[in-house]
């Protein structure tokens, strides 16, 4: 097992008045050679967007897009036809394939949303665009992890899915939860981002906003120190020929 804490102070941050950016990767004018990307994980932004402001009509191609509410909901418009609010509870995923316009506004006028952004490398390209948009009750799944998104060949039907041998789970546990985690796929890691709360991880701290990383291991070993919500990204660590 080869691990590693990457603190949330270590983050890149963008102010621009209406958004309050973290940046877990390398992202626009913020660049890390150390910290370009986990795997086939590229970007994980935490994002605070004003009231009423976001992310105008842009282009993506060839990437599978998630956006995670943390508080409040986005009104997403694309090139496909749809438009929905995503809010917090529910989890939106974008195969942007070979080629998508879309836009990602606050849905309220009055108060700020809070989410997560991620971007993944597909295990193919030029695919059709597409859109998943699911709601999940972590509540009533308190102290074990609740799967969000898998890949299309290993989908029970109850995540949604990507062009991705990746497999993304929630969890919300009060503390002193002790909880294994066993990789799906052998080669794959693990990037664990603490959205609240604190964990001890091989015997390290882990507060929140931190994140933690995982080679080479077939089940950790996960203990809560104080209530927690966690995000645990599954991913192959290389392209596939």
């Amino acid at each position: 097992m080869r691990s590693r804490l990457f603190p949330k102070s270590q983050r890149g941050t963008a102010n621009h008045g209406w958004l309050q950016a973290n940046f877990s990767f390398s992202f626009g004018n913020y660049y890390n050679p150390d910290m370009v990307q986990f795997g086939m994980l590229r970007v994980l932004n935490d994002d605070t967007i004003g009231a009423g402001m976001g992310f105008g009509t842009h282009p993506h191609e060839n990437m599978e897009i998630i956006t995670i509410p943390l508080e409040g909901g986005l009104t997403h418009r694309d090139s496909m036809g749809n438009q929905e609010t995503v809010r917090f509870g529910e989890v939106q995923v974008m195969s942007a394939g070979t080629g998508i316009q879309h836009s990602e506004l606050n849905a309220s006028q009055t108060e700020q949303a809070k989410t997560l952004q991620l971007w993944i490398f597909p295990d193919k390209e030029n695919v059709t665009p597409r859109y998943g948009q699911k709601s999940f009750d972590l509540e009533s799944h308190r102290n074990s992890l609740v799967n969000i998104v898998s890949p299309e060949d290993k989908n029970d039907g109850n995540a949604l899915w990507i062009h991705q041998q990746a497999f993304l789970h929630l969890g919300l546990f009060d503390a002193g939860q002790t909880f294994n985690y066993d990789i799906r796929i052998p080669e794959n890691g693990l990037y664990l981002f603490l959205i609240e709360g604190e964990l001890e991880i091989n015997g390290e701290a882990v507060h929140e906003r931190d994140a933690y990383g995982v080679v080479e291991f077939g089940s950790l070993t996960i203990t809560t120190k104080l209530p927690s919500k966690i995000l645990l990204i599954e991913v192959p660590m290389m392209f596939k020929d």
